[in-house]
């Protein structure tokens, strides 16, 4: 693909991702779940760190189920800390339970899906950037998404993070327009593609 945004440089896997995830509208509540914990555990890191990862989180996680996280306790954060495979972290670890058990209160109340896109009133945003340097770290909407998200429980959810995770679930479309997949994402069904 000619034109694709540069941060994903050439590694095949951040390109893949780039070019079949990356500003999708993600509606499926557990699917946001995921990508919102694996954001906080990216704070920090590189993206690409945490894509190689991917596969080993889901394992250890239960396949990012909130359900089981919710249950889990000090016995599985002592397993998770001895997982290679994932980033060892015992202050993220805890809030990725922490974060299932949030998860699970706002879904008995309207839906963790409801809950995220109403910020955007169901639609993806729209930018029109056509340099990385305007695309912002965080803004005015993720910062306000982003103490919602710490008032109703949720740790490892700074506005900058919360940013991250709004493109990449396309909440906001940050493709830059020379970029096919600026296009190719707002064809797609709201639903995602």
């Amino acid at each position: 693909m000619q034109n694709r945004c540069p941060w994903c440089g050439n590694a095949e896997i951040y390109v893949h991702y780039h070019d079949t995830e990356w500003g999708v509208p993600e509606r499926d509540s557990r699917a946001l779940f995921e990508k919102l914990i694996l954001d906080g555990f990216q704070a920090g890191l590189s993206w690409l760190t945490i894509l190689k990862k991917r596969d080993a989180f889901r394992a250890a996680f239960d396949g990012f189920d909130p359900e089981a996280i919710a249950r889990y306790g000090s016995a599985d954060v002592a397993r998770l800390l001895d997982d290679a495979g994932i980033i060892r972290h015992r202050g993220k670890i805890e809030a990725t339970i922490g974060n299932a058990r949030a998860w699970l209160k706002i879904e008995e109340h309207g839906g963790f899906t409801d809950f995220l896109w109403r910020h955007v009133d169901g639609r993806p945003l729209v930018n029109h950037f056509t340099t990385m340097d305007e695309v912002p770290a965080q803004t005015e909407l993720s910062g306000r998404l982003s103490r919602e998200l710490k008032a109703a429980g949720f740790k490892f959810v700074g506005p900058t993070i919360v940013y991250a995770f709004m493109q990449a679930v396309g909440m906001v479309n940050d493709h830059l327009v020379r970029c096919p997949r600026h296009r190719e994402v707002q064809e797609l069904p709201l639903g995602g593609g």
